[in-house]
């Protein structure tokens, strides 16, 4: 699983998903990219899941990045515990995504093969997605 090796802020607050995607919005490395349509949490095993998912379909032929990373931490408290007594321990990691986040990307393989991966990719996400082709600038 993804998880950070030195955060600033061990339990984080939870904060708010307003807006687009300000980076990571276009595909900058390979030929086809996953694009978020919708915010939301993203946790570690859920990503590699999908990174799983997307390795077998591209074998060794195409070549992948992850352009999301996990670098929030998500607390909880102990089942049947009383309100009150501070915060809870750091249950999991997630990435914070908003709409128009470029996911994951792939190259190397034909458009069939990339929208077959990312189809099964999406199934173990929790957010809509959809796939992008990378546009060349100054053509």
């Amino acid at each position: 699983m993804l998880a950070p090796k030195k955060i600033k802020y061990r339990k984080p607050q939870k904060g708010r998903m307003r807006g687009m995607s300000n980076t990571g919005d276009y595909v900058a490395f390979g030929s086809y990219g996953l694009k978020a349509m919708e915010c939301g949490w993203i946790t570690s095993r859920q990503i590699e899941a999908a990174r799983i998912t997307i390795a077998k379909q591209v074998k060794k032929v195409g070549k992948m990045w992850i352009r999301i990373f996990p670098h929030k931490a998500i607390t909880k408290k102990p089942a049947e515990t009383r309100m009150g007594k501070g915060k809870g321990a750091p249950e999991y990691w997630v990435a914070v995504v908003k709409p128009g986040r470029i996911l994951f990307e792939i190259d190397g393989v034909t458009e069939e093969v990339a929208a077959e991966a990312f189809r099964r990719c999406s199934h173990k996400l929790p957010i809509h997605t959809k796939l992008v082709v990378r546009r060349e600038f100054g053509v």
